[in-house]
């Protein structure tokens, strides 16, 4: 029965990885720094500092560095465009977002921090 209950109250439809990796919001000339929490190939949870959030709305462009444990070969940066679900205030003087992934591909390989 708690496998059950599990599943009716999971709203996620694809596995997500807990990973914290750099991600990068790319708005226009602007790059807005944060972190992830957790990952898919479909959508992702990250950190913003709340001063940088009230440019996020709606659509948006971003980077996220993935390690070679992740990718299981070299580091590489995905560039993905996404959706804000929801925001999230924290009381580390961050934002949580969630996003849908609508789209993403492989940039280049990367150098890892």
């Amino acid at each position: 029965m708690n496998s059950n209950l599990h599943s009716v109250n999971d709203r996620r439809e694809r596995q997500r990885f807990g990973i914290n990796a750099p991600l990068t919001i790319l708005d226009g000339s602007r790059e807005i720094s944060g972190f992830t929490r957790d990952l898919s190939n479909r959508g992702v949870y990250f950190f913003l500092e709340m001063n940088d959030v009230p440019s996020l709305d709606g659509d948006f462009d971003f980077l996220v560095e993935l390690p070679p444990e992740i990718t299981l070969s070299t580091c590489c940066a995905i560039r993905c465009q996404g959706h804000v679900v929801r925001t999230d205030s924290t009381s580390r003087q961050m934002t949580g977002i969630a996003a849908e992934i609508t789209h993403y591909s492989i940039q280049r390989e990367a150098v890892c921090a």
